[in-house]
């Protein structure tokens, strides 16, 4: 009876924390900024556009996220 009882409150407390966490929301502009030149400049260096909007979807996500954060890397 106890265990039931434990399980429940961890099952509770997860769905509270998880409710509770807030995504970080995009900048669109800067972002669409950025993936534009970069896609651009890339694709003007002969890669594969798959390669290309992989490289830049990582480039200036991170970017973002780094800028959000004002974390000098």
């Amino acid at each position: 009876m106890a265990n039931k009882f434990i399980i429940r409150w961890i099952t509770v407390c997860i769905v509270l924390v998880a409710a509770s966490i807030k995504p970080i929301e995009a900048d669109s502009d800067r972002f669409n900024a950025c993936f534009e030149s970069c896609n651009e400049k890339c694709k003007n260096d002969d890669h594969g556009n798959a390669y290309c909007e992989v490289k830049c979807d990582a480039d200036c996500g991170a970017n973002e996220v780094t800028a959000k954060f004002n974390i000098a890397i």
